[in-house]
């Protein structure tokens, strides 16, 4: 691949606007212009896609695993390579690897190896979302119980000597287990907060978002529900316009009407965004896999404990933006947005998300049946095929 290319292609969506006919120039791995396809330089090389549509990548901030490895079991500077490499395949091309409750050791090998991929620049890695382990015990979700406990002191010191050495760092806790103090602490050294797998009420979730916490963790899933004298978590989370919140649209986790009532009601600026909650199964046949000690059953498009609890998802950022643009309804152009340039904009990832001048060159290019064509990183194809380059 050269530095310097066209793609042309019958549509191109750079986050704002849906330009066709047009023609994106790539510059040494960022977006330089988007022209008219006969004011591509004639010495320029191009890739003609014809039809297709060319979108941002995707971001998505909660991924526990992808290509038979999930992170809890790896947290190892080749797992991260795996899991990123495993969901480019399906159009993400930065994303957040996962860590769930798990012992200290676990934590301590996992920033270890977000430090290495953050180094190496490793393709599609981001940083780290750390989910757990201060979550309330009501509303554990698949976290195992007995790994659940509240933030000490020693916690919070070795998550501030980290922050700022593993890319952009996301972190879930439940007010039941972390104080006030400590959120404001967090955000001091660079942590985005996010408030999930917690029975909050909605007064006190306000109270953290006025902390520091801009986030909560798969909208709907593992919280206090929205009730007609106590709003709860979901109720703060989309009148709150600090809040930006994660939704899983598999249709398991959240049902397609409350999915699209909650649409409607979010207040802004912080959007809903998509995350996938993928674990390892993703881009594999595999029929499961264990979960701290624990069997996690692949069925039907779920994926559950024994008990029928659901235990992540096994749906991939390209499916999720099928879900909300063809069972919700959504326009394309909004569906494409909550899987690129809202998540973007929720983690402060600046150069993702869009296709504007300056912006990396992180790309999908999709046909006009939504089937993936292939996945560009920084002006360079990981996934996929395209054209052979032609002098204009």
């Amino acid at each position: 691949m050269t530095d310097s290319f066209a793609l042309a292609a019958g549509q191109i969506f750079d986050g704002e606007t849906l330009w066709h006919d047009h023609a994106l120039l790539v510059r040494e791995g960022r977006v330089e212009a988007i022209v008219p396809q006969q004011a591509v330089p004639e010495t320029e090389r191009r890739h003609a896609l014809g039809d297709c549509l060319v979108a941002p990548g995707f971001v998505d901030l909660q991924v526990n695993g992808g290509g038979g490895v999930l992170f809890n079991n790896d947290p190892s500077e080749s797992g991260i390579a795996t899991i990123c490499k495993a969901h480019a395949a399906f159009g993400t091309t930065a994303l957040l690897v996962t860590l769930i409750t798990d012992t200290v050791e676990i934590r301590e090998t996992a920033l270890v190896a977000g430090r290495a991929c953050a180094s190496a620049q490793v393709p599609g890695f981001l940083g780290l979302h750390l989910e757990g382990p201060h979550l309330s015990l009501s509303r554990k979700g698949t976290h195992d119980p007995a790994l659940i406990r509240p933030m000490s002191q020693e916690d919070l010191q070795r998550l501030i000597a980290a922050a700022g050495s593993f890319g952009k760092a996301l972190i879930t806790i439940a007010p039941e287990s972390v104080t006030l103090e400590q959120v404001k602490a967090l955000s001091r050294a660079g942590y985005v907060i996010s408030l999930g797998h917690t029975d909050t009420s909605a007064q006190q979730a306000g109270a953290y978002a006025d902390a520091g916490a801009s986030m909560v963790t798969h909208l709907f899933n593992a919280m206090s529900q929205f009730g007609n004298r106590e709003p709860g978590l979901v109720g703060a989370a989309l009148q709150d316009g600090r809040l930006s919140c994660g939704l899983i649209a598999d249709g398991f986790h959240v049902d397609p009407v409350s999915m699209s009532v909650a649409l409607r009601a979010k207040l802004g600026p912080a959007r809903i965004f998509l995350v996938t909650d993928a674990m390892s199964t993703i881009g594999t046949e595999d029929d499961g896999f264990e979960l701290n000690g624990r069997k996690v059953y692949r069925s039907g498009g779920r994926l559950t404990l024994a008990d029928g609890t659901l235990a992540g998802a096994d749906i991939d950022m390209l499916s999720c933006v099928r879900f909300v643009h063809e069972r919700l309804g959504l326009p394309l152009t909004e569906a494409l947005q909550m899987a690129s340039r809202y998540p973007a904009e929720a983690i402060g990832a600046s150069g993702k998300g869009m296709l504007t001048p300056g912006s990396d060159a992180d790309l999908v290019v999709l046909d006009p049946k939504l089937a993936l064509r292939s996945t560009w990183i920084s002006g360079r194809i990981v996934a996929g095929s395209a054209t052979e380059p032609t002098l204009s």
